[in-house]
């Protein structure tokens, strides 16, 4: 970053006499889903709007993950092992559904930057239908394939036959995660942020509300066992997603679908699924690196993979509110790409990473200092306390650098430049971290600690690169 980048960013950051009640009434509009013009509203206060209903509700999809894990933990091992074993299969559905939604945030945010609501309006009706179409594709196959999947995952005879029919339900109900993922991303493309927050607080209420009644039998509800977790989930998501489309149809987010816009636009269509599919490849880098990271630890047996699994899912969600800026900032670049502001869509960029780096700086002397008591709160083993603290404490020297990564690589997203960040993940993720990651921690002394350095050195060069290529500028002349 130039310094003239800094200095035309710290000024609005760091006033000398700020004005709480601008902050509080920010912060009320965020919540609320006051609408603003995002390619005019004060750079800070569009930042705000679209990061603070992002992050409440990562925050509440966490905490979902979490309570969802709980009560199917009182159900004994295999409820459990089968639970996880569908959620990995899971993350490819995810990552299909993650990338057809950058497609779409790409595609609606620079249509409402345009101004043109009834084009951003009709590419969010083909993208939600191409969803849905590779969302029954999977499903069917998922669904029918379910107990030879499971067994293709290593699960054994007794947790095929007690968990077939919740991989089934699963796998067979993906439409609802995924038109719930896609559906968002087009809200927060068109700025409506707090409208995707609101759709997930429902859902996710609604799954940790009615998980124990079908997995116990509570009430008037049949006991389903593991099963009912499923039933719960895709119930409370169906029932989200049903609200999504009310809120579209009903006028009351920028975008409106109409009856016309819902037959089938191939070009259009073939728009969305461009886009989508280096997206894809995107998420599915990240997955199988994360997959390799825990092959290469697992060498090393229990201990460092447990200490590792707490870690990350500490710093996971510490970051939540990083990720929030990360696709505010997509937001703000695809629309000021389409309002013909393309210096101010770089300038929403450095404000979101100098944000970012100043909140990840503090969580990693927060890792520094407190490491142990954080990792101590979930688990009692010495050993396994003390790998997961060695995993915060070396990670956290690359939390400043993977700040502006994560802002970076998600703002080449908003600009309709996938590819740019895709052929990234694929030199520092598969080309760089993985064969590092292998020779520290088989060829040195460092042992399981050398693949957390690998992790950091990774980050760091993960955000580099990224800011290296960004600031050649080509992704202001991406057409979508």
């Amino acid at each position: 970053m130039r310094e003239s980048d800094v200095s035309s960013v710290m000024p609005e950051l760091l006033s000398t006499k700020p004005d709480p009640r601008n902050w509080w009434a920010t912060l009320r509009d965020a919540t609320r889903g006051t609408q603003v013009d995002l390619t005019s509203a004060p750079i800070g206060r569009a930042l705000v709007m679209l990061a603070v209903p992002m992050i409440l509700e990562m925050l509440m999809e966490s905490l979902f993950a979490m309570v969802d894990v709980l009560w199917v933990a009182h159900l004994g091992a295999h409820a459990v092992a089968t639970v996880g074993l569908t959620e990995s299969m899971m993350m490819i559905i995810y990552s299909v559904a993650m990338g057809v939604a950058i497609g779409a945030t790409a595609l609606v945010a620079r249509r409402v930057g345009e101004k043109d609501i009834p084009a951003a309006s009709r590419t969010a009706a083909q993208a939600i239908m191409l969803a849905f179409a590779i969302a029954i594709a999977l499903g069917a196959a998922g669904a029918f394939y379910a107990p030879e999947l499971l067994r293709i995952m290593g699960a054994d005879e007794t947790a095929v036959a007690q968990g077939q029919q919740f991989t089934r339900i699963m796998l067979g109900g993906n439409a609802t995660v995924f038109l719930l993922f896609v559906i968002n991303a087009i809200f927060r493309g068109a700025g409506d942020a707090a409208f995707a927050m609101r759709v997930l607080f429902l859902g996710n209420t609604l799954n940790i509300l009615l998980g124990p009644c079908f997995i116990f039998g509570l009430g008037p509800f049949p006991q389903l066992g593991v099963t009912g977790a499923a039933v719960a989930t895709n119930l409370g998501r169906g029932i989200a997603v049903g609200y999504q489309l009310y809120l579209l149809t009903r006028g009351s987010s920028r975008i409106t679908l109409s009856r016309p816009q819902l037959w089938p636009n191939f070009s259009l269509m073939g728009q969305v699924l461009k886009l989508s599919g280096s997206a894809t490849f995107q998420m599915l880098i990240s997955m199988t690196s994360y997959i390799g990271v825990m092959r290469i630890l697992s060498a090393f047996g229990s201990a460092p993979l447990a200490g590792y699994t707490i870690g990350f899912r500490i710093f996971m969600f510490a970051i939540l509110p990083a990720f929030g800026l990360s696709n505010a900032a997509a937001t703000l670049v695809g629309q000021n790409l389409g309002a013909g502001h393309p210096e101010r869509a770089e300038q929403a960029v450095w404000r979101a990473c100098v944000l970012s780096a100043v909140f990840l700086s503090s969580v990693g002397v927060l890792f520094v200092i407190g490491a142990r008591p954080l990792v101590s709160l979930f688990i009692d083993d010495p050993e396994v306390i003390e790998h997961g603290v060695r995993y915060l404490r070396i990670v956290s020297l690359g939390v400043p650098f993977y700040a502006y990564g994560m802002v970076v690589s998600q703002s080449f997203n908003g600009a309709g430049d996938t590819r740019t960040p895709t052929l990234i993940n694929v030199f520092v993720f598969w080309l760089v971290q993985l064969p590092l990651g292998w020779a520290l921690s088989h060829g040195t002394p460092l042992a399981s600690s050398g693949v957390f350095v690998t992790l950091a050195a990774s980050f760091s060069l993960f955000a580099v690169v990224s800011v290296l290529l960004f600031r050649r500028g080509h992704w202001k002349l991406t057409r979508v």
